[in-house]
């Protein structure tokens, strides 16, 4: 059978790359089909609450905290179980609940019964069970390549969900508008069903987490948040991405009620200004190994939204006709500069981290990254229905753009190359 050694040292083509292993095609496979579900979901369920329920703006911010809530709760010990587990059952277990879950809404709007509870319910519940899958997730391509290949794999990985991002919107506005935004999501539920098939056929072995005998849970998580808030290039990309994530989500709170009720556009215009937006970041994932090559990875973690966050502002000022269109395009600079930073952060974490404290970074990091976003959706949707989505997406402009600072004012300002993990370290 294969082993890590052959995935990322194998010979390998200079277009496809890692793309000529099979295991990391399957992982590929996976995550097209996992993040098509994803767009479909982040268009049908708002949609479902707003068109379908006529849900309010509160309502709709209290959907996306309720999202996003489970990395607020079981955020920090998700990552000392997944360092215990082996990631690959973790991933294929959580899909097919997902993918379970999410039938439960075409069902209930079936046979009459759907409420905005039953929404708040199931978005609750896929969101913890998408903590453990992603926290797996990010922790797993360290056990497909070797070292000197995270950056290509993280940015093919990153070009995959980008490209997805794209057409996904593009193909769930028009599914929307025909089947109706509850049976778009049985769409979900089979790219769920399809990404658990592909993790399934990965054959590398994955190495048995160290048994211990008398583990602590707390003792666990604390010794990953020691090692993150610690490190002198963590710590600054943590405080980055949290302020840029909560003014990110407080953002997308609105976005789709002002595309929908101040623009007037429908489903098929919403899926296609998402669809534009996310070529921006498929472009940003193209681009971003030689970005990281010119600029290095820390750079490129506070330059990227100095340099395109305030384009976000382009948004709010928009009316129809090619003012909305620009802004559209401003949203596609501010995905590209995303992405970019996403793929710089993701490599230089996963170089710089101990293999058996990788699930732990991977959690503490996205409990930062994801916790504060229930906090986000609850301020985005209270805000929207004081002042209206317009001010909450300047401000979310605002916000994003001052995230740079953490990073600026500190040693990633100068660091070009991936760094070893101190236990690891010649």
């Amino acid at each position: 059978m294969p082993t890590r050694r052959t995935q990322g040292e194998g010979p390998r083509s200079a277009g496809l790359g890692l793309l000529r292993e099979p295991d990391f095609r399957r992982f590929f496979g996976a995550t097209v089909a996992g993040q098509l579900a994803d767009r479909f979901v982040f268009l049908a369920l708002p949609l479902v609450a707003i068109v379908w329920l006529d849900a309010d703006e509160f309502e709709v911010g209290v959907l996306t905290a309720m999202t996003t809530a489970g990395s607020l709760l079981i955020g920090l010990p998700a990552g000392a179980w997944i360092d215990r587990w082996r990631k690959r059952p973790v991933m294929v277990y959580t899909d097919l609940l997902r993918a379970t879950l999410l039938l439960l809404v075409p069902m209930a709007w079936w046979a009459d019964a759907l409420t905005i509870w039953l929404l708040f319910t199931v978005a609750l519940a896929h969101g913890l069970l998408t903590v453990l899958f992603d926290v797996s997730y990010t922790s797993y391509l360290p056990a497909l390549v070797a070292r000197e290949h995270l950056v290509e794999g993280n940015a093919k990985i990153a070009a995959a969900r980008s490209a997805v991002s794209i057409s996904g919107p593009g193909v769930a506005g028009p599914l929307v508008g025909w089947l109706g935004a509850p049976l778009t999501l049985v769409a979900s539920s089979a790219g769920l069903l399809l990404s658990a098939l592909g993790v399934l056929r990965i054959r590398t072995p994955e190495a048995r987490p160290p048994a211990g005998a008398a583990r602590h849970l707390a003792r666990e998580v604390a010794e990953g948040l020691r090692f993150v808030l610690g490190h002198p290039l963590l710590r600054p990309m943590l405080l980055t991405d949290g302020v840029f994530s909560l003014f990110l989500v407080t953002y997308q709170t609105m976005l789709l009620v002002f595309l929908s009720r101040h623009l007037g556009l429908g489903s098929f215009g919403i899926g296609l200004v998402l669809s534009v937006m996310a070529g921006g970041g498929f472009t940003g994932a193209l681009l971003a190994r030689r970005v990281i090559a010119g600029i290095g990875a820390g750079p490129s973690i506070w330059m990227a939204p100095l340099c395109t966050a305030p384009a976000a502002a382009l948004m709010p000022a928009a009316e129809s006709g090619w003012p909305l269109w620009l802004a559209v395009a401003g949203l596609a600079l501010v995905s590209a500069g995303g992405v970019v930073r996403l793929i710089g952060q993701v490599g230089l974490q996963q170089a710089v981290t101990p293999e058996r404290l990788l699930g732990r970074m991977s959690a503490t990091v996205r409990f930062v990254q994801w916790g504060g976003m229930p906090i986000a959706g609850l301020l985005g949707g209270t805000l929207g229905g004081l002042l209206g989505a317009p001010a909450v997406l300047w401000i979310g402009a605002a916000g994003m753009t001052v995230a740079f600072l953490p990073a600026l004012l500190s040693p990633l300002r100068t660091t070009r190359e991936l760094p070893r993990p101190a236990a690891q370290a010649a």
